[in-house]
């Protein structure tokens, strides 16, 4: 054995109540047992060597996932301003995105889409141990059509060429593009099935991607055995994007009835990022966001939170997941949006669930990650207080006392006092 947490109240994370005292032990990435405090023994040889956790009074759970990052974007809303940053200063801030969150106790992420690969190199220097970081999936270039969401050039006159940007507008360059970003790293497909809220020129409600060019790319993604996940805000872009067989629907601000069903039907998670928008109403225009971005966010957030509660009703598959980066979205204040969901009328536990077992289900680590138990990996977080009770615990840093991931302590502030930054 490595390490022991001993005298600790558990919640797993699949949805049971939390319960204790419990010991856990861990050996390698591993955790090797769950039991009862006084059923299960600790090695000797873990306490000479001061590798024992009490755990008394405390809260383990999984480390959190967040299924919806841009780790290598910033929050900054001056566009310009960051049009005029160069990629390999991107890159090192990237590296202290991915620090903060894991420092968070976000011990996952899936990454959303970036430019000049540099979500690939940022994985294969977490991976590598260069540089400290969560887990990361990644999905290179997100794919759009001309003018749509994910079309950098938007807003810009047409001399100046953007690079990095992946525009397709047929089957046949959306299959190309597929492949391409399979080719260059992507865990899983980003698709722009809607316009959106922070790009000039379209609306959340005016369909992306076709059904045929969705269901191209979707298929070079299945036949690599590959998730996909879909930028979804208006009502037809959704469905065009559930019947060509997407993993994921992100945002989600008009969803229907009908849509809620192919949802149950076709086992589609939900992806809420209910913070983009909160970030962007509450700041607005005062603090530099540009006015087409407020108002499509005001016009949209009443119908975004209604549509996440009736998914949530229904029992749609739910992954927490915030858009990191979107307008004063910071990386490493993730956990704001489970205070989110409750307050849209989740239920705390099924918050905790839907950053725990359901993100590592959608990440495709469901038989690994995201629950306290014999054989999955050992990320964990323990915390001063019961998220159960009150999920904005986690918002504190300082209550986050100690951040495991693969078996290593990766952050320890059991003997700090006072605000941690």
């Amino acid at each position: 054995m490595d390490l022991a947490i001993t005298n600790v109240t558990v919640f797993d994370g699949t949805g049971k109540a939390p319960w204790g005292p419990a010991t856990v032990l861990i050996e390698g990435d591993k955790i090797e047992e769950v039991g009862p405090s006084d059923a299960v023994d600790v090695p000797e040889n873990l306490e000479a060597a001061g590798k024992v956790i009490d755990g008394t009074g405390m809260f383990l759970m999984p480390g959190l996932v967040d299924c919806h990052v841009h780790i290598t974007n910033t929050w900054e809303p001056d566009h310009l301003k960051r049009m005029k940053q160069l990629v390999p200063y991107i890159a090192i801030r990237s590296t202290i995105n991915a620090k903060n969150t894991l420092e968070a106790g976000i011990t996952a992420v899936r990454d959303a889409g970036a430019p000049f690969l540099l979500d690939v190199a940022l994985k294969q220097a977490i991976e590598r141990g260069i540089v400290p970081g969560p887990r990361l999936k990644v999905a290179c270039r997100g794919l759009s059509i001309t003018g749509g969401h994910g079309d950098s050039q938007n807003g810009w006159p047409p001399e100046i060429e953007f690079k990095g940007r992946y525009v397709v507008d047929s089957p046949d360059e959306a299959r190309r593009a597929a492949r391409e970003q399979l080719r260059d790293g992507a865990d899983h497909l980003k698709l722009h099935a809607t316009g959106g809220v922070m790009s000039e020129g379209d609306v959340p409600t005016a369909r992306g991607l076709t059904f045929e060019e969705m269901r191209a790319a979707i298929e070079e993604a299945h036949n690599v055995g590959k998730k996909t996940m879909a930028h979804a805000q208006g009502s037809v872009g959704i469905k065009n994007a559930i019947l060509a067989g997407i993993s994921s629907i992100e945002h989600g601000f008009y969803l229907t009835d009908e849509i809620i069903e192919l949802m149950l039907k076709r086992d589609v998670f939900l992806v809420p990022t209910l913070s983009a928008v909160h970030h962007i109403v509450e700041k607005g225009t005062e603090a530099g966001i540009p006015p087409y971005g407020v108002e499509k966010a005001k016009e949209a957030q009443e119908a975004h939170l209604k549509s996440f509660y009736e998914a949530y009703k229904a029992g749609v598959k739910i992954a927490m997941g915030t858009d990191a980066a979107t307008p004063f979205n910071y990386h490493g204040n993730n956990a704001l949006e489970l205070e989110l969901m409750v307050n849209a009328g989740m239920k705390p536990i099924d918050a905790l669930v839907s950053a725990t077992r359901r993100g590592a289900e959608l990440m495709g680590w469901g038989d690994r990650m995201g629950q306290v138990k014999p054989g999955f990996w050992a990320d964990l977080i323990l915390v001063d207080g019961s998220p159960v009770d009150d999920v904005r615990v986690l918002q504190d840093k300082q209550k986050i006392k100690v951040v495991i991931k693969g078996g290593v302590v990766v952050v320890d502030r059991r003997g700090q006092t006072g605000a941690w930054k």
